[in-house]
C-alpha cells in the first residue's frame, strides 16, 4: 500500500468516525483537496473549504457559501453552520498562529468542541505543529510526497497528452528513471519540470541529466547542506581500482527499482586512511562520474550552544538531503564531528544522540542518498559507525603503488602542462617518490606547472622535475609511526581501495632485503 493510498484510507476513517479535528500536514494544498474530494464523495456529507481567495465555498460543487473571505469570517461563519447542522466539515486552508497557545489557537479550539457537539468536524491543512491542547482534540495526518509510482503516474500523464505533437524518446524505462530522480517533491514541482522540458518542443534521453539539475535548483537556497560545484572535466583519481570497481558494480543499483527484491539502494562508503590521498577528491569524482549533485555536510556547522538545536539541525539537514536525491552526500572527516561521543566530551551526551540520529537515518531512510564520509584519524571514529550494515563497504586509502603513483603524475602533467613527459623521466620520478601521498604529487608537479607558467613551457626540464620532487617532504617519512599504525588498523577491519594489500606502496618496486650474489 502507497503512502497516498494509506492516507485516504485514515482520513476516510476520521471522517467517518465524526473526529473533531482533522490537521494535515502537508505543502501540497491543492493535492490534499483533491483527495479529499474522493474521498468525501461517496460520504454524501456536506463539506465547506476555506481558501484567501476564493472565501468559503462547497468543496464539491464550488458553489460560494460566504461572501467574507477572511480567516475570521470563515471560522465564526463554520461556528454558526455547527450550531444549526450535523455532519457538517468545514476544510480550513489558511490559518496562522495556531502553534502555540495564542488567542487564535483558543479560538479555533472553541470551535472544534462546538463541531464536536453536532458530529462536525474541522479540517486543518498546515506546514506547522499545532498547539498540543487543540491537537489532543483530533488527530493528526501527514501527507507525504508522490510515491515512485505515483510520480511514474503523474510524469506519463504529461508526457501523454504531448505524444503525437513532439518528439518523445523516453520509454517505461526512462519514466521509472525519471521517477525516481523526482521523488521527494510536490505534484507541481514536478510538473513545472516537465513543463520545461517540454518546452523544448521534445523530449530526449539525454533530458534526464537536465531533470536532475532542474531538481537540484529547488532546493538550491535550503540550508543544512552546502551545494559543491562539480566540473567532470577536471576530475580524476588515479589508482584505487578496488573502490572503483566496487562503484562500477554498485551505480546501476542507485537508480534501479528494487523493491521486488526486497534490497534498498546502495547507501554509501566510508574511506579511511592515509591523509592527502584523494578520499576528498574520491566524494567529486564518484558524482561527476554519475552524475549526480553533489551536497556537503559539515558537521562542525550542527552544533549549535542550546539543548536540543544540534540534533534539530542535523535532522533538517539530513531531510534536504532526502529531498534532494538522487544524490552524492559528502561528510568530510567525519569523525571531527562525531569526536565527543567517544572522547566523553563534556557536552552533555549532545555528541552521542548526533551519533545515534545520524546512525538511524543511514540505516532506516529509503531516500536515493549515496553517502561518501572520510576520515583520517580512525581513533575518534565512534565504534557504531564501524558496524556492518551502516555503510556499505569500509575502504581503506593508503599510500599509492608505484603503478598508481604514475598514473597520479600522469594526470597532474597532463593537465597542467598540456603534454607528456618522457617514460625514462616519468619512470625516475616514480622512484623519486616513494611514500608520497597524492596530494604530495600534486604539489611537486605545480610547482613546475608554476614555472612553466611564469617563464614558459622552455623552462620545464627534467632538473626541475627532479628538484621539484626533492623538495616535498612526505608524511610518511616525518611520521611513519602514524602510517603504519593508520595501516594496522585498516588490515584489520578495512578493504584495501587499491585492489592491492595494505602497505604494499612501502615494499613494491623492490625487494626490503638486498641479497649479495
Amino acid at each position: 500500500m502507497s503512502d497516498t493510498t494509506e492516507f485516504k484510507a485514515t482520513l476516510t476513517r476520521y471522517l467517518k468516525a465524526r473526529i473533531p479535528f482533522i490537521s494535515i500536514r502537508s505543502a501540497e494544498r491543492s493535492r490534499v483537496l483533491d483527495l479529499l474530494r474522493e474521498v468525501v464523495a461517496p460520504l454524501n456529507a456536506p463539506v465547506y473549504v476555506h481558501t484567501l481567495s476564493q472565501g468559503t465555498r462547497e468543496l464539491v460543487g464550488g458553489r460560494s457559501v460566504n461572501e467574507d473571505r477572511s480567516v475570521t469570517g470563515a471560522v465564526d461563519f463554520a461556528s454558526q453552520q455547527f450550531a444549526q447542522r450535523q455532519n457538517l466539515s468545514c476544510v480550513l486552508t489558511e490559518v496562522s498562529d495556531i502553534e502555540d497557545d495564542t488567542a487564535s489557537a483558543r479560538h479555533l479550539l472553541d470551535v472544534v468542541m462546538l463541531a464536536a457537539e453536532h458530529s462536525g468536524v474541522v479540517v486543518v491543512i498546515t506546514t506547522k505543529p499545532v498547539w498540543g491542547q487543540l491537537q489532543r482534540a483530533g488527530m493528526a495526518l501527514t501527507l507525504s510526497a508522490p510515491s515512485e509510482d505515483e510520480m511514474q503516474a503523474i510524469i506519463r500523464e504529461n508526457l501523454d497528452a504531448y505524444r503525437g505533437h513532439f518528439p518523445i524518446e523516453w520509454d517505461a524505462d526512462d519514466e521509472r528513471r525519471a521517477a525516481a530522480i523526482l521523488a521527494g517533491i510536490s505534484r507541481i514541482e514536478a510538473e513545472n519540470i516537465i513543463a520545461t522540458l517540454l518546452a523544448n518542443g521534445r523530449i530526449t534521453k539525454a533530458d534526464m541529466v537536465e531533470l536532475m539539475h532542474a531538481k537540484d535548483r529547488i532546493f538550491a537556497d535550503i540550508s543544512g547542506i552546502e551545494r559543491v560545484s562539480v566540473r567532470g572535466t577536471e576530475l580524476s583519481v588515479g589508482g584505487l581500482g578496488g573502490l572503483k570497481a566496487w562503484l562500477d558494480k554498485e551505480r546501476p543499483l542507485l537508480t534501479a527499482d528494487l523493491r521486488e527484491r526486497g534490497i534498498r539502494p546502495p547507501r554509501g562508503v566510508l574511506l579511511v586512511g592515509v591523509p592527502g590521498c584523494g578520499k576528498s577528491l574520491s566524494a567529486k569524482a564518484i558524482a561527476a562520474s554519475w552524475s549526480l549533485p553533489l551536497y556537503r555536510l559539515d558537521l562542525s556547522t550542527i552544533h549549535g550552544q542550546y539543548l536540543g538545536q544540534s540534533e534539530s539541525r542535523l535532522k533538517d539537514a539530513l531531510a534536504t538531503a532526502d529531498h534532494v536525491s538522487p544524490c552524492i552526500l559528502w561528510i568530510d572527516e567525519i569523525e571531527k564531528g562525531l569526536a565527543g561521543a567517544t572522547s566523553g566530551a563534556g557536552d552533555g551526551g549532545t555528541s552521542t544522540r548526533l551519533v545515534g540520529q545520524f546512525l538511524y537515518w543511514l540505516q532506516e531512510a529509503r531516500a536515493r542518498v549515496f553517502v561518501v564520509a572520510t576520515a583520517n584519524d580512525v581513533s575518534k571514529l565512534p565504534p557504531e559507525l564501524l558496524r556492518r550494515g551502516r555503510f556499505d563497504e569500509l575502504f581503506f586509502v593508503d599510500l599509492p603503488t608505484p603503478v598508481e603513483r604514475r598514473e597520479i603524475i600522469d594526470i597532474y602533467v597532463k593537465r597542467g602542462l598540456k603534454q607528456e613527459q618522457p617514460s625514462e623521466l616519468m619512470d625516475e620520478l616514480v622512484e623519486a617518490s616513494d611514500g608520497f601521498a597524492g596530494s604530495d604529487l600534486e604539489a611537486a608537479v605545480r610547482e613546475v606547472v608554476k614555472e612553466a607558467y611564469l617563464n614558459g613551457d622552455a623552462a620545464v626540464t627534467p632538473d626541475l622535475f627532479r628538484q621539484s620532487f626533492r623538495n616535498v617532504v612526505p608524511l610518511s617519512k616525518t611520521a611513519p609511526e602514524q602510517i603504519e599504525s593508520i595501516r594496522a588498523w585498516g588490515r584489520e577491519r578495512a578493504v584495501p581501495a587499491s585492489g592491492h594489500p595494505i602497505g604494499m606502496a612501502a615494499t613494491q618496486g623492490r625487494p626490503r632485503r638486498q641479497v649479495l650474489g
